[in-house]
């Protein structure tokens, strides 16, 4: 079984059930982000980990939702320089999030939306929030599935990927689905991985909170806050 995977490492077809619902989540964790982080219309917020996929209408979702659009800066490795001239005022920079070419302190706020778990092994996912911590002024913002939700949403399978990573992987590679083998394009977490990280990456109490669907969390945020 080859399947086709779009630049959201995602297989899902547009308007199908999974994609609908992770719509629903996206809103939630948009919704999350305004009520703990408190953006306001002067605040600058960078967007590490946009997509140049537009097969779902919730594709980029901080740009599609934020208002104040000349505050937002889009980063990302895709071109996704559209989002200027879809956005006027937003800037994009095409740059990787495990190495920013931003200075300290650069954006109040830094915000980045399942990207987390595509960065690859422990060490490059440590890499990837020190960057946002560093170039954040006052705090990130980053969300990324629950291992531990029933349903992988990448390749929209139930179950497999809570067995052990190596098992996960191989049957991943027997059936079809050998870029979801590959650590550096999945590499699922659960809540203590995430605080993990954040502490790795200098967060002194990162704090790990989630969105659910009924009562089962589907989505990780992880949040910094600077003095």
């Amino acid at each position: 079984m080859n399947q086709q995977v779009n630049a959201q490492y995602n297989v899902a077809g547009s308007g199908s059930l999974p994609v609908r619902i992770a719509g629903h989540q996206r809103k939630k964790m948009y919704e999350s982000f305004l009520e703990t982080v408190k953006p306001g219309r002067p605040d600058t917020i960078l967007d590490v980990g946009v997509t140049s996929d537009r097969t779902y209408d919730h594709s980029n979702y901080l740009e599609l939702w934020y208002p104040f659009k000349d505050r937002v800066t889009a980063c990302g490795i895709d071109d996704a320089s559209f989002l200027e001239a879809e956005y006027p005022g937003m800037q994009f920079v095409r740059a990787d999030g495990r190495d920013l070419p931003f200075a300290a302190g650069s954006y109040d706020f830094v915000h980045s939306s399942a990207v987390l778990e595509h960065v690859g092994n422990r060490a490059n996912q440590v890499k990837f929030v020190s960057e946002l911590w560093r170039v954040a002024r006052r705090g990130i913002f980053v969300t990324t599935p629950n291992r531990w939700f029933p349903v992988e949403f990448h390749t929209v399978l139930p179950l497999l990927h809570w067995l052990p990573p190596g098992v996960f992987r191989a049957i991943m590679r027997h059936t079809g689905r050998s870029f979801f083998a590959q650590e550096e394009n999945l590499n699922l977490l659960g809540a203590g991985d995430v605080r993990e990280i954040g502490l790795a990456a200098g967060i002194e109490s990162p704090q790990v909170e989630h969105v659910t669907l009924g009562s089962w969390p589907t989505n990780l945020l992880l949040i910094g806050r600077k003095p």
